[in-house]
Protein backbone atom coordinates (compact mmCIF):
# COMPACT_ATOMS: atom_id res chain seq x y z
CA UNK A 1 0.00 0.00 0.00
CA UNK A 2 1.26 3.37 -0.83
CA UNK A 3 0.59 7.15 0.36
CA UNK A 4 1.36 10.34 -1.23
CA UNK A 5 2.15 13.66 0.46
CA UNK A 6 1.87 16.86 -1.61
CA UNK A 7 1.58 16.79 -5.42
CA UNK A 8 0.13 13.70 -7.90
CA UNK A 9 2.74 12.59 -9.27
CA UNK A 10 3.67 13.27 -13.01
CA UNK A 11 4.18 10.91 -15.59
CA UNK A 12 7.49 11.56 -17.84
CA UNK A 13 9.06 14.37 -15.32
CA UNK A 14 12.71 14.69 -15.79
CA UNK A 15 15.30 14.01 -12.80
CA UNK A 16 15.28 17.16 -11.34
CA UNK A 17 19.03 18.71 -10.32
CA UNK A 18 20.62 19.25 -7.06
CA UNK A 19 20.94 16.42 -4.80
CA UNK A 20 19.54 14.15 -7.65
CA UNK A 21 23.21 13.49 -8.71
CA UNK A 22 23.68 11.66 -5.49
CA UNK A 23 20.79 9.46 -6.28
CA UNK A 24 22.39 8.69 -9.98
CA UNK A 25 25.58 7.66 -8.62
CA UNK A 26 24.31 5.69 -6.27
CA UNK A 27 21.33 3.92 -8.55
CA UNK A 28 24.45 3.17 -10.92
CA UNK A 29 26.63 1.40 -8.23
CA UNK A 30 23.47 -0.34 -7.30
CA UNK A 31 23.07 -1.69 -11.20
CA UNK A 32 26.52 -2.41 -11.56
CA UNK A 33 25.93 -4.54 -8.25
CA UNK A 34 22.82 -6.29 -9.39
CA UNK A 35 24.67 -7.73 -12.42
CA UNK A 36 26.94 -9.58 -10.01
CA UNK A 37 26.51 -12.94 -9.22
CA UNK A 38 26.38 -12.64 -5.87
CA UNK A 39 25.45 -9.04 -5.15
CA UNK A 40 25.35 -7.82 -1.64
CA UNK A 41 22.57 -5.62 -2.89
CA UNK A 42 19.40 -6.36 -5.18
CA UNK A 43 17.96 -3.47 -6.75
CA UNK A 44 15.96 -4.27 -10.10
CA UNK A 45 14.93 -0.78 -10.37
CA UNK A 46 18.24 0.84 -10.37
CA UNK A 47 18.75 0.30 -13.91
CA UNK A 48 15.36 1.83 -14.69
CA UNK A 49 16.14 5.18 -12.85
CA UNK A 50 19.52 5.21 -15.09
CA UNK A 51 17.66 4.16 -18.32
CA UNK A 52 14.63 6.53 -17.67
CA UNK A 53 17.15 9.72 -16.87
CA UNK A 54 19.07 9.54 -19.27
CA UNK A 55 21.77 8.75 -17.64
CA UNK A 56 24.88 6.54 -18.61
CA UNK A 57 26.31 4.15 -15.53
CA UNK A 58 28.79 5.96 -14.00
CA UNK A 59 29.89 8.34 -10.47
CA UNK A 60 31.06 11.60 -9.94
CA UNK A 61 33.73 13.45 -11.72
CA UNK A 62 37.40 12.83 -12.01
CA UNK A 63 39.50 9.81 -11.72
CA UNK A 64 41.09 9.63 -8.79
CA UNK A 65 41.49 6.96 -5.88
CA UNK A 66 38.37 7.89 -4.07
CA UNK A 67 36.26 8.37 -7.06
CA UNK A 68 37.13 4.79 -7.89
CA UNK A 69 36.52 3.22 -4.64
CA UNK A 70 33.14 5.30 -4.40
CA UNK A 71 30.74 2.64 -6.56
CA UNK A 72 31.87 -0.39 -4.41
CA UNK A 73 31.40 1.61 -1.15
CA UNK A 74 28.30 2.97 -2.12
CA UNK A 75 27.06 -0.66 -2.07
CA UNK A 76 29.09 -1.68 1.57
CA UNK A 77 26.63 1.79 2.61
CA UNK A 78 23.95 0.28 1.41
CA UNK A 79 24.12 -3.38 2.78
CA UNK A 80 25.05 -1.53 6.18
CA UNK A 81 22.22 0.58 6.82
CA UNK A 82 19.51 -2.10 5.26
CA UNK A 83 20.87 -4.81 7.91
CA UNK A 84 20.48 -1.58 10.44
CA UNK A 85 17.08 -0.97 9.64
CA UNK A 86 16.32 -4.64 9.04
CA UNK A 87 17.48 -5.61 12.88
CA UNK A 88 15.70 -1.86 14.16
CA UNK A 89 12.56 -3.00 12.41
CA UNK A 90 12.88 -6.75 13.93
CA UNK A 91 13.58 -5.31 17.50
CA UNK A 92 10.07 -3.46 17.22
CA UNK A 93 10.61 0.06 15.16
CA UNK A 94 7.34 -0.45 13.01
CA UNK A 95 7.79 2.99 11.40
CA UNK A 96 10.62 3.38 8.97
CA UNK A 97 11.50 7.35 7.92
CA UNK A 98 13.89 7.75 5.29
CA UNK A 99 14.97 11.50 4.89
CA UNK A 100 16.02 12.40 1.62
CA UNK A 101 15.35 9.13 0.08
CA UNK A 102 16.24 9.96 -3.45
CA UNK A 103 15.70 6.96 -5.06
CA UNK A 104 16.37 4.98 -2.46
CA UNK A 105 13.88 1.41 -2.91
CA UNK A 106 14.21 -0.17 0.55
CA UNK A 107 10.39 -0.11 0.62
CA UNK A 108 10.00 -3.04 -2.24
CA UNK A 109 13.46 -4.72 -2.10
CA UNK A 110 13.77 -5.63 1.56
CA UNK A 111 11.97 -8.45 3.35
CA UNK A 112 10.82 -6.52 5.91
CA UNK A 113 8.47 -7.63 9.24
CA UNK A 114 4.76 -7.64 9.28
CA UNK A 115 3.32 -4.47 10.08
CA UNK A 116 6.08 -1.98 8.96
CA UNK A 117 4.85 1.58 7.52
CA UNK A 118 8.10 3.09 5.28
CA UNK A 119 7.77 6.86 5.54
CA UNK A 120 9.89 8.74 2.13
CA UNK A 121 10.42 12.43 2.41
CA UNK A 122 11.95 13.95 -0.46
CA UNK A 123 11.34 16.70 -3.06
CA UNK A 124 8.54 16.22 -4.71
CA UNK A 125 9.91 16.30 -8.51
CA UNK A 126 12.19 13.59 -7.34
CA UNK A 127 9.32 11.65 -6.20
CA UNK A 128 6.91 12.27 -9.00
CA UNK A 129 10.36 11.34 -11.51
CA UNK A 130 10.70 7.98 -8.94
CA UNK A 131 6.82 7.14 -8.96
CA UNK A 132 6.81 7.20 -12.62
CA UNK A 133 9.98 4.75 -12.90
CA UNK A 134 8.46 2.28 -9.92
CA UNK A 135 5.30 2.61 -11.89
CA UNK A 136 2.82 1.09 -9.42
CA UNK A 137 5.22 -1.49 -7.91
CA UNK A 138 3.90 -3.46 -4.91
CA UNK A 139 5.97 -3.05 -1.61
CA UNK A 140 7.06 -5.07 0.47
CA UNK A 141 6.52 -3.16 3.88
CA UNK A 142 2.60 -3.64 5.06
CA UNK A 143 2.55 0.58 3.70
CA UNK A 144 4.50 2.82 2.26
CA UNK A 145 3.75 6.80 2.49
CA UNK A 146 5.44 9.25 0.50
CA UNK A 147 6.03 12.78 1.67
CA UNK A 148 6.65 15.50 -1.09
CA UNK A 149 8.64 18.06 0.86
CA UNK A 150 12.33 19.19 1.54
CA UNK A 151 13.50 17.22 3.83
CA UNK A 152 15.54 20.41 5.11
CA UNK A 153 12.20 22.21 5.62
CA UNK A 154 9.57 22.14 7.65
CA UNK A 155 7.76 18.37 7.24
CA UNK A 156 6.29 16.99 10.69
CA UNK A 157 2.78 17.92 9.61
CA UNK A 158 3.25 16.44 6.12
CA UNK A 159 4.46 13.55 8.10
CA UNK A 160 1.86 13.26 10.19
CA UNK A 161 -0.95 13.68 7.96
CA UNK A 162 0.20 10.39 6.08
CA UNK A 163 -0.19 8.10 9.37
CA UNK A 164 3.49 8.87 11.42
CA UNK A 165 2.73 8.65 14.90
CA UNK A 166 5.13 10.12 16.90
CA UNK A 167 4.39 8.21 20.13
CA UNK A 168 5.94 4.81 18.05
CA UNK A 169 9.77 3.88 17.64
CA UNK A 170 11.04 5.03 15.00
CA UNK A 171 13.73 3.66 12.26
CA UNK A 172 15.40 6.61 10.75
CA UNK A 173 17.51 7.37 8.24
CA UNK A 174 19.91 9.94 6.56
CA UNK A 175 21.84 7.61 4.50
CA UNK A 176 23.64 10.72 2.24
CA UNK A 177 21.56 14.02 3.05
CA UNK A 178 23.32 15.66 6.17
CA UNK A 179 26.54 16.05 4.88
CA UNK A 180 25.86 17.67 1.78
CA UNK A 181 23.70 20.39 3.79
CA UNK A 182 25.11 23.22 5.86
CA UNK A 183 25.98 22.77 9.76
CA UNK A 184 22.66 24.70 10.73
CA UNK A 185 20.74 22.99 7.96
CA UNK A 186 21.82 19.56 9.53
CA UNK A 187 21.21 20.09 12.34
CA UNK A 188 17.63 21.44 11.92
CA UNK A 189 16.57 17.89 10.27
CA UNK A 190 18.28 15.78 13.33
CA UNK A 191 16.06 18.12 15.97
CA UNK A 192 13.06 17.41 13.73
CA UNK A 193 14.29 13.57 14.01
CA UNK A 194 14.63 13.84 18.09
CA UNK A 195 11.14 15.45 18.86
CA UNK A 196 9.66 12.98 16.73
CA UNK A 197 11.23 9.98 18.56
CA UNK A 198 9.77 7.58 20.95
CA UNK A 199 11.83 5.94 23.25
CA UNK A 200 13.22 2.85 21.09
CA UNK A 201 13.79 4.82 18.71
CA UNK A 202 17.06 4.44 16.49
CA UNK A 203 19.17 6.71 13.47
CA UNK A 204 21.15 5.74 11.17
CA UNK A 205 23.60 8.45 8.98
CA UNK A 206 26.97 8.50 6.91
CA UNK A 207 28.62 11.41 8.56
CA UNK A 208 31.82 13.07 6.73
CA UNK A 209 35.27 12.65 8.75
CA UNK A 210 36.22 16.26 9.73
CA UNK A 211 40.22 14.85 9.89
CA UNK A 212 40.38 13.36 6.72
CA UNK A 213 39.03 15.84 4.23
CA UNK A 214 42.19 17.94 3.83
CA UNK A 215 44.17 14.41 2.90
CA UNK A 216 45.99 13.88 0.06
CA UNK A 217 43.12 11.32 -0.61
CA UNK A 218 39.75 13.83 -0.50
CA UNK A 219 41.07 16.99 -1.37
CA UNK A 220 41.06 16.21 -5.00
CA UNK A 221 37.66 14.62 -5.03
CA UNK A 222 36.01 17.30 -3.35
CA UNK A 223 37.51 19.92 -6.02
CA UNK A 224 36.02 17.56 -8.57
CA UNK A 225 32.34 17.34 -6.83
CA UNK A 226 32.78 21.29 -6.37
CA UNK A 227 31.87 21.39 -10.40
CA UNK A 228 28.38 20.18 -10.07
CA UNK A 229 27.76 22.42 -7.52
CA UNK A 230 27.99 19.68 -4.63
CA UNK A 231 30.05 20.09 -1.43
CA UNK A 232 30.63 18.08 1.70
CA UNK A 233 30.07 21.06 4.16
CA UNK A 234 29.16 19.12 7.51
CA UNK A 235 31.89 17.21 8.85
CA UNK A 236 32.33 15.62 12.35
CA UNK A 237 35.26 15.11 13.65
CA UNK A 238 33.41 13.19 16.81
CA UNK A 239 30.23 11.84 15.52
CA UNK A 240 29.53 10.06 18.86
CA UNK A 241 29.57 13.23 21.21
CA UNK A 242 28.26 15.16 18.17
CA UNK A 243 25.17 13.56 18.39
CA UNK A 244 25.17 12.83 22.06
CA UNK A 245 24.44 16.25 22.40
CA UNK A 246 21.86 15.77 20.06
CA UNK A 247 20.19 13.20 22.41
CA UNK A 248 21.40 10.23 20.81
CA UNK A 249 23.64 7.39 21.85
CA UNK A 250 25.81 6.81 18.62
CA UNK A 251 28.82 4.20 17.75
CA UNK A 252 30.38 4.29 14.62
CA UNK A 253 30.84 0.95 12.71
CA UNK A 254 33.93 -0.66 12.45
CA UNK A 255 34.38 -1.54 9.02
CA UNK A 256 37.16 -3.95 9.30
CA UNK A 257 34.84 -6.14 11.25
CA UNK A 258 32.48 -6.43 8.18
CA UNK A 259 33.13 -9.52 6.33
CA UNK A 260 31.39 -7.88 3.45
CA UNK A 261 33.69 -4.93 3.65
CA UNK A 262 36.65 -6.45 4.57
CA UNK A 263 36.41 -8.29 0.98
CA UNK A 264 35.02 -5.26 -1.61
CA UNK A 265 37.03 -2.74 0.18
CA UNK A 266 40.52 -5.06 0.66
CA UNK A 267 41.65 -4.46 -3.12
CA UNK A 268 41.38 -0.61 -2.66
CA UNK A 269 43.86 -1.08 0.82
CA UNK A 270 47.44 -0.70 -0.81
CA UNK A 271 46.13 2.43 -3.08
CA UNK A 272 44.60 4.23 -0.56
CA UNK A 273 45.61 2.83 3.07
CA UNK A 274 43.64 2.05 5.91
CA UNK A 275 43.06 5.50 7.35
CA UNK A 276 41.46 6.66 3.71
CA UNK A 277 38.69 3.77 4.76
CA UNK A 278 38.28 6.44 7.51
CA UNK A 279 37.17 9.07 5.37
CA UNK A 280 33.27 9.00 6.30
CA UNK A 281 31.37 7.21 9.68
CA UNK A 282 29.08 4.33 9.04
CA UNK A 283 26.89 6.16 11.98
CA UNK A 284 23.89 4.30 13.89
CA UNK A 285 22.37 5.17 17.84
CA UNK A 286 19.36 5.24 19.76
CA UNK A 287 17.61 7.32 21.20
CA UNK A 288 19.17 8.61 24.70
CA UNK A 289 22.64 9.82 26.18
CA UNK A 290 25.33 7.58 26.37
CA UNK A 291 25.28 4.53 28.49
Amino acid sequence: MTDTAGPTPSRGVPLPDGLSKVAVWTAAAHAAEHRREAPYVLDPWAGDFLHAAGFPPGGPPGDGPLQRLLPDWAVVRSRFFDEHLLTAAGSGCRQVVLLGAGLDTRAFRLDWPRGVHVFEVEDPALLAFKEHVLDWAAPTCGRRSTVGVDPTGAWTGELCAVGFDPGQPTAWLAETLLYHLPPREAESVVTTMTELSAPGSTFGAECVNAEATSSSFVTPFLQALSTTGLSWPWQLAEPERWWAEHGWHAAVADLFTLPYAVQRLAPYLPLIGEAAARTVFLTTGTLGPPR
